[in-house]
C-alpha cells in the first residue's frame, strides 16, 4: 500500500493512478486548474444556459438535483444568480436526519419550486440490506436514486437542462478522458455511479422485489432521453469547484451545520442528511483503506489550507473508526429498520474487510483495539 507523495491519498483507491513521481491523478488534475481560463468557462455556461432558459415563461429552465447539502444548496444559488428559474429535486435519502430535513427546507425557503420523491420505504430497506450484504454498500439505492430520479422528473416535466455538482472523477481523481468530462452521461453512470457491479436488472426476484418496485431506480431509454433532450452538466467544469467555500456560502445563505465533527470525517458542514453515511463511509475503508477523512484532508491539502503533516495527522486520528454512531444516531437504531444486529453487522464488516491491508495474528483473524477498530498494515508518512 504506496500513498501520494503530495496528498495521502492511498494507491488502492480505485481508477486512481500514480505517475512516476508518485504524485495521484487527483492532485495532477488539481494542478490544470490553473492554466484553465475559468472566464471563459463561465461565458460558456451562461450561453449554454441561455439556450435552454423558458423563452416565454411557460417551463423551468433547469433541474437542480438536491439533497439539502452544502453543494446542492451551492448550485441553487449559483442558477438563481444567473438568472435560471430551476425546479430543484430531491431524491429522498435512506434515513433522513432533522438536519437534513432542515437543510432541505432552507432550500425550499430560497424561492424555487421543489419536488421531493420518496421510493417505497419498504422496498428501499431490503435494497439498503442487499446492498450492504451483496456489494457492501448500505447506501446503494441512494446513489443509484440520485442520478435515476431526477433524470426522470426530467423527461416527465420535459426539462432537457439537469445542473449536477462537481465530477468525483476530476475532484478525487478518475480516467483522464472522464476528469475531464463536463456532461453526466449514461456511461458515466454505469461506471462511475455507484452500482458496484450490481445492475438495477439484477435485483428482480431477491426479497420478492419485482420490476415494478424497481421504476424510480432504472435508468430511462435512450429513446426517452433523446425525445425530450436530457443534458446533465457538472457545474464544476465550469466554475472552480471547492467544497469549504461551497459550505461558507450556503451558510451565508441559512445552510446548518453540525454542532460538532461528523463522525468518520474532519469537517461539520458536510454528509449531514443520511445516517447510512457512516457505515457507508467505513466500508470504503475496510475494502481500500481510507475514508471520510483522507478525501477531505486531501481537498484541503491540495489547496494548501493544510500541510502534508497536519493531513497526516488528521487522517490517522479520525479515519476508519468503527461507526457506533452518526450524526449523535446509535448504530444500533440505524440497523434496526434493516432487521440486522450489530453482531450481524460485524460479521459483514469482516467479510468486506480487505486482509491485505490490515493486521491480523496469526490465525489470520483481524486485530481490532478495544473499540473495535482495525489496525492498517502501512499508514501514510511524511
Amino acid at each position: 500500500m504506496k500513498y501520494c507523495t503530495n496528498c495521502v491519498m492511498p494507491d488502492t483507491k480505485p481508477d486512481l493512478h500514480f505517475d512516476e513521481e508518485g504524485v495521484c491523478a487527483a492532485c495532477r488534475s488539481y494542478e490544470q486548474r490553473n492554466v484553465i481560463d475559468w472566464d471563459q468557462r463561465k461565458i460558456e455556461l451562461e450561453k449554454i444556459l441561455e439556450n435552454y432558459r423558458s423563452k416565454n415563461g411557460s417551463n423551468w429552465d433547469c433541474i437542480v438535483p438536491v439533497s439539502g447539502g452544502k453543494d446542492s444548496t451551492y448550485q441553487v444559488i449559483r442558477m438563481l444568480e444567473l438568472g435560471m428559474n430551476p425546479l430543484c429535486v430531491t431524491a429522498t435519502t435512506c434515513h433522513l436526519s432533522d438536519i437534513g430535513r432542515k437543510n432541505i427546507e432552507n432550500i425550499k425557503n430560497m424561492g424555487v419550486d421543489y419536488i421531493e420523491f420518496s421510493p417505497n420505504i419498504a422496498v428501499r430497506r431490503k435494497l439498503n440490506k442487499i446492498g450492504l450484504t451483496q456489494v457492501g454498500d448500505i447506501s446503494w439505492p441512494e446513489h443509484v436514486g440520485i442520478f435515476t430520479i431526477p433524470i426522470r422528473v426530467a423527461i416527465n416535466y420535459n426539462i432537457p437542462l439537469i445542473i449536477w455538482g462537481e465530477n468525483s472523477q476530476n475532484e478525487y481523481g478518475g480516467p483522464a478522458a472522464d476528469a475531464e468530462n463536463n456532461v453526466l452521461t449514461r456511461r458515466w453512470l454505469e461506471e462511475f455511479g455507484g452500482l458496484l457491479g450490481l445492475r438495477v436488472s439484477d435485483l428482480i426476484g431477491m426479497e420478492g422485489i419485482e420490476k415494478r418496485h424497481i421504476i424510480p431506480y432504472t435508468y430511462p431509454t435512450d429513446e426517452e432521453l433523446q425525445k425530450v433532450g436530457v443534458t446533465g452538466l457538472f457545474l464544476g467544469y465550469y466554475i472552480p469547484w471547492d467544497g469549504y467555500s461551497n459550505a461558507l456560502i450556503a451558510q451565508a445563505n441559512g445552510f446548518t451545520t453540525f454542532n460538532k465533527t461528523v463522525e468518520g470525517s474532519v469537517v461539520n458542514y458536510e454528509n449531514l442528511d443520511n445516517h447510512h453515511t457512516g457505515i457507508h463511509d467505513y466500508f470504503k475503508f475496510l475494502k481500500f483503506g481510507f475514508g471520510r477523512a483522507t478525501d477531505i484532508a486531501c481537498l484541503h491539502l491540495r489547496r494548501g489550507r493544510i500541510s502534508r503533516y497536519d493531513a497526516i495527522q488528521m487522517v490517522n486520528t479520525h479515519d476508519g473508526k468503527f461507526p457506533w454512531e452518526y450524526l449523535g444516531l446509535p448504530i444500533k437504531d440505524i440497523l434496526d429498520p434493516l432487521d440486522i444486529t450489530v453482531d450481524e453487522f460485524t460479521q459483514i464488516c469482516d467479510q468486506f474487510t480487505n486482509k491485505k491491508i490490515f493486521k491480523t495474528n496469526r490465525a489470520g483473524e483481524l486485530i481490532k483495539d478495544r473499540h473495535g477498530n482495525l489496525i492498517k498494515s502501512v499508514y501514510p508518512e511524511l
